[in-house]
């Protein structure tokens, strides 16, 4: 059966809704039209804007597309995709899996296509993926409750893009991330530690371990074999 793409929005805009509603988050939707989100969730005492988009399923993938385009008479095709400044998370429901999921934007922002993996890679690969099950919708909602208490304990403070760390290390940039999801993805961010970026790994929204690379010199020569 053929299904249009405003029947695929409207049912993964009420899926995500109920889902929503049956954890006691606040649903708010928009009384003005053309806004860049959906709908309007309230989540750890804050108000997030979530755009709500249709996940096709195919062969253990569930593919989400962030693109979209339009024709302008000055300035040809206009191809658009979601920024932090227009929503705060993605909103995603599939009807293969029957699950709605649930992206920050951080994680999405700028991408035209962003594929969730249900069944495990063929050659056991983890690092780099997006687990469809990292961001299933109760789970998500706790790790972006455990963010913004994080984020309200911090007065304000962003982090900053060369952060000093201990022992006089430095590194490029600084993520956080909720203990749940560090556990579940452990793999992804060692790696982007090795690259030079300090995790920040947060315990009920407080700072609860912090990793980075290794600082050589401070390491102890091996041992003689």
């Amino acid at each position: 059966m053929f299904v249009n793409s405003n029947r695929k929005g409207n049912v993964a805009e009420l899926a995500i809704a109920t889902e929503a509603a049956n954890l006691g988050l606040s649903v708010l939707k928009p009384l003005t039209e053309h806004e860049r989100y959906d709908l309007v969730l309230g989540i750890g005492e804050r108000l997030m804007r979530v755009q709500c988009k249709w996940g096709s399923y195919d062969d253990g993938v569930i593919t989400v597309r962030l693109r979209s385009s339009y024709h302008s008479p000055t300035r040809g095709y206009v191809t658009n995709t979601y920024r932090p400044d227009e929503v705060d998370a993605i909103a995603v429901y599939c009807e293969g899996t029957r699950c709605c999921y649930l992206l920050p934007i951080g994680r999405v922002a700028e991408q035209g296509v962003v594929t969730l993996r249900v069944a495990p890679a063929r050659n056991n690969q983890r690092a780099a993926l997006n687990l469809a099950a990292d961001f299933e919708f109760p789970g998500a909602v706790a790790q972006l409750e455990e963010r913004v208490t994080g984020s309200d304990e911090a007065e304000g403070s962003s982090p900053s893009s060369s952060t000093p760390v201990a022992d006089g290390c430095a590194t490029s940039s600084r993520e956080e991330v909720g203990a749940h999801e560090f556990r579940n993805r452990f793999g992804l961010y060692m790696e982007r530690a090795a690259a030079g970026t300090e995790i920040l790994i947060r315990r009920r929204g407080k700072p609860y371990a912090r990793l980075g690379p290794a600082d050589l010199k401070l390491m102890p020569p091996p041992a003689d074999e």
